[in-house]
């Protein structure tokens, strides 16, 4: 049942852009790649402080990062976060995250978790609340900086 949900978890948003026009892929995939890689980074700071335990995994490099959380479903969700809300107001685009961010660590995380894919060591679901919303805050500013320079470009 794991494997199947992570596969999910990998493939499905993936399929998701089809609804979603070249523009916006375009546009916010550069922003997409830098979150992904942040949280890459936390995943390999979390490896070593201890702050969970993946259990179950669909690719042999899953020790240390989940690739179907980093690279399926929180890649693409950043490129429809941000397709909804990045022109709005900062306010909103943070009000957004809140509400993504939360379910995800308050509600979603509990489910994998009772699922036994993922076990929180060291690490509580305000923490990772925190850290989301931390990373959805630095990436919202690269993006800005992205459209200034884009901006020269033209």
């Amino acid at each position: 049942m794991g494997k199947i949900i992570l596969f999910a978890m990998l493939i499905l948003p993936w399929l998701s852009l089809f609804l979603l026009s070249k523009y916006s892929i375009k546009r916010f995939m550069p922003v997409a790649i830098l979150g992904s890689l942040l949280v890459t980074i936390v995943f390999e700071i979390g490896y070593v402080y201890e702050w969970w335990k993946i259990q179950q995994k669909i690719t042999p490099w899953d020790v240390i990062t989940s690739v179907p959380l980093v690279y399926g479903i929180f890649l693409v969700g950043t490129i429809w976060v941000f397709h909804f809300a990045y022109e709005r107001k900062f306010g909103i685009y943070i009000f957004i995250n809140i509400l993504v961010d939360g379910f995800y660590s308050f509600i979603a995380l509990k489910v994998l978790i009772s699922i036994g894919i993922y076990r929180l060591v060291n690490m509580g679901n305000l923490g990772i609340f925190l850290m989301m919303l931390t990373i959805a805050v630095i990436i919202y500013i690269y993006q800005k900086w992205q459209d200034g320079i884009m901006k020269i470009r033209e």
